[in-house]
């Protein structure tokens, strides 16, 4: 019974795949981004090292530094280990625009310091 009616559906001759996601084959694979922490209207980033196929804040690589906007007067602001961000830069990490903003402001603190 059952075997008859399944011969009897129609065919479709289109075979799509709508959920499918094509990549460029030059987009790197591993990012330098912030993943967002603290509480409602405090922020509180990690900068981190992640595959840039997962979710702003799911699993990471690496921690690499943090960045707290929020931070009040005489509190650390930004650090970043900066060994570890040119090695993960050596091996073809890309920066986020706001991980390289920061970036840039942070080695302005240490010329300045």
């Amino acid at each position: 019974m059952l075997l008859q009616r399944l011969a009897k559906a129609p065919k479709t001759s289109v075979k799509s795949r709508p959920f499918r996601i094509f990549r460029a084959g030059n987009d790197p694979m591993v990012v330098i981004r912030l993943a967002r922490g603290g509480a409602v209207k405090r922020p509180f980033f990690n900068m981190v090292v992640a595959d840039s196929r997962r979710a702003r804040d799911g699993r990471f690589i690496e921690r690499i530094g943090f960045y707290d906007p929020k931070a009040p007067e005489g509190r650390e602001r930004l650090r970043i280990d900066g060994a570890r961000l040119t090695y993960w830069k050596g091996k073809g990490a890309r920066l986020s625009d706001t991980v390289a903003r920061l970036v840039k402001q942070f080695g302005e603190q240490t010329k300045a310091a």
